[in-house]
């Protein structure tokens, strides 16, 4: 997650997002619909997938072949966030009223056994090779591989569950930040014709977006954080615990307390700001809030040194994916949806989903 290793991956990502481009324009061609919501997931599912394990686990034209993956990640992601009765009541806890305890359990042996055979076969490919391979070319596993020895601590469990965490924190989360930006635009349709004649404007007629060009679109910036603000992909961050006795603005807050906190809540509060409930990207122009955790108001990652290390990386891809479909097609809700209609229900879980899927049109501009 450095920045130098984050750079050394900048091809990767303009090629998946490439493909993404590539199989909207064949829908656009055939006038078909396209579900953000499952082509974000894939796009992001492979760029991670790469990043740890340099292969493809997500295919646009083979959606059962995926199917698996998705649901299990999804599925992760829900059991963690639902409410538990044993979290009020913790001697119910052993009998597992939600059935979150087993959906976890079931969804995370599943995915810890896709992870176990990529690992197998590249133990297997390291004790084949005659000459070292060429670490320039490592992926995440093949470090991870590199560093497991009679030195340290680290095992295969251990390199599992790592995998885990990474896996469905990155897919799901950045998957969902965009599904989020294309719904608040289809929504506003006048705040998609301004990011999209900002694009126009800076990318002229060239053939791809690259990240480079991101820093040339502070609109578009606008338009990340506006949706960090109102879809923040975890409404409550990674939960603390204070390790002593504390006041806090005249509350106690007691030593080994689970301290969540709500940035959904902040994000939408009228104390902090102007027309919360509104989308409106402009309130970031000409500012320096960030999503950095300098500024907590708007900290969907999280703050200090705990903050997430995936925020460079997700931010990157996020608003590479968001540029890419605004700069090549222009969009529109199928069956004559009003944008005024457009369905905005959250379901809860530990991130941030629409109830329903997002479909919508897309008409090739260049």
């Amino acid at each position: 997650m450095s920045p130098q290793r984050i750079e050394a991956t900048k091809a990767l990502r303009v090629n998946k997002v490439k493909e993404l481009v590539s199989f909207i324009s064949e829908s656009s061609d055939r006038e078909e619909s396209v579900d953000i919501s499952r082509v974000s997931f894939i796009t992001t599912l492979n760029i991670i997938s790469n990043v740890l394990f340099s292969v493809d686990l997500g295919s646009y034209n083979a959606k059962a072949s995926i199917n698996g993956v998705q649901d299990t990640v999804n599925s992760v992601m829900g059991a963690v966030g639902n409410p538990d009765a044993a979290n009020y009541f913790p001697f119910l806890g052993f009998l597992d009223l939600q059935g979150n305890r087993k959906t976890m359990k079931v969804c995370t042996e599943r995915l810890l056994r896709v992870f176990r055979g990529f690992i197998d076969a590249k133990i297997a490919e390291k004790s084949s090779q005659n000459n070292p391979k060429d670490v320039s070319n490592n992926d995440f596993v093949d470090n991870l591989l590199d560093f497991k020895g009679d030195e340290t601590e680290l095992n295969i469990s251990d390199i599992e569950h790592l995998l885990l965490d990474m896996f469905t924190a990155g897919t799901d989360t950045s998957s969902s930040t965009l599904k989020w930006a294309m719904a608040a635009l289809l929504r506003n349709p006048k705040t998609m014709v301004k990011a999209q004649a900002e694009i126009d404007r800076v990318m002229g007629q060239k053939s791809i977006v690259k990240e480079s060009d991101i820093s040339e679109l502070p609109y578009l910036q606008a338009v990340v954080k506006e949706t960090f603000r109102l879809h923040p992909p975890a409404s409550l961050l990674i939960p603390r615990k204070a390790e002593s006795d504390v006041e806090i603005l005249g509350f106690i807050v007691l030593k080994n307390t689970q301290v969540l906190v709500n940035v959904w809540a902040i994000g939408r509060d009228p104390r902090v700001w102007e027309n919360p409930s509104q989308f409106e990207p402009e309130r970031f122009l000409g500012k320096e809030i960030d999503v950095r955790g300098g500024d907590y108001e708007l900290t969907p990652f999280g703050a200090g040194r705990r903050i997430c290390p995936g925020l460079p990386l997700a931010v990157k891809t996020v608003s590479l994916m968001l540029a890419s479909l605004l700069y090549f097609f222009d969009w529109k809700l199928p069956n004559g949806v009003d944008p005024e209609d457009l369905d905005m229900d959250e379901t809860f879980g530990i991130t941030l989903h629409k109830t329903n899927t997002l479909h919508a049109v897309p008409v090739k501009k260049h």
